[in-house]
C-alpha cells in the first residue's frame, strides 16, 4: 500500500475537480447503481498516470459538450477493496492501472487500459474520451 502523503495529492487532482472518491466496495456498488453515465478513473502512482492520464481525463471533462452524469475515482494500491470491487465490474479486462472506464446505467461501455495510456499524450487520451462521451452521454 502506498503512503498517504504520496497518494493524497494525486487523489485531490481529481476530487477537487468534481470526482467522487470511491473508498469502499459499497461506494463502488452505489456509484454504479446510479442511472446515466459514470466515468471512473482508476488512479495510480504510475508515471503515465501522473503525466497523461489524470490530465487527459480532466481535459476531456472540461472540453466536451456531452459529459458523463457522474465522475468518480479510486486509487490502485491504496483503496484496495474498492479497486477490487471495481475490477470485478471490468471483467473480462485484466487488472490495469491507471485506467479509465465509462459505464452507462451500470454497464461498461468504454474502457481505456494502461497500455492504451502509455506513450500517449493527455490530448490523445482526452480525444479518445470525448469520442466516447459523444457516443454514450446525453
Amino acid at each position: 500500500m502506498y503512503p498517504a502523503e504520496l497518494v493524497v495529492p494525486m487523489k485531490e487532482e481529481l476530487t477537487e475537480n468534481g470526482f467522487t472518491d470511491l473508498l469502499t466496495p459499497e461506494d463502488v456498488e452505489n456509484q454504479l447503481k446510479q442511472q446515466g453515465t459514470t466515468l471512473v478513473m482508476i488512479n495510480s502512482v504510475c508515471g503515465c498516470s501522473a503525466g497523461t492520464a489524470r490530465p487527459g481525463v480532466l481535459m476531456a471533462v472540461a472540453n466536451s459538450e456531452k459529459k458523463p452524469d457522474h465522475l468518480a475515482t479510486t486509487f490502485a494500491g491504496f483503496d484496495i477493496d474498492a479497486v477490487q470491487a471495481l475490477r470485478r465490474k471490468l471483467m473480462p479486462y485484466p487488472p490495469s492501472s491507471p485506467a479509465v472506464a465509462l459505464f452507462k446505467d451500470g454497464q461498461l461501455v468504454h474502457f481505456i487500459e494502461r497500455h492504451m495510456i502509455e506513450g500517449r499524450s493527455a490530448q490523445m487520451i482526452a480525444h479518445n474520451l470525448i469520442a466516447a462521451f459523444d457516443e454514450y452521454c446525453s
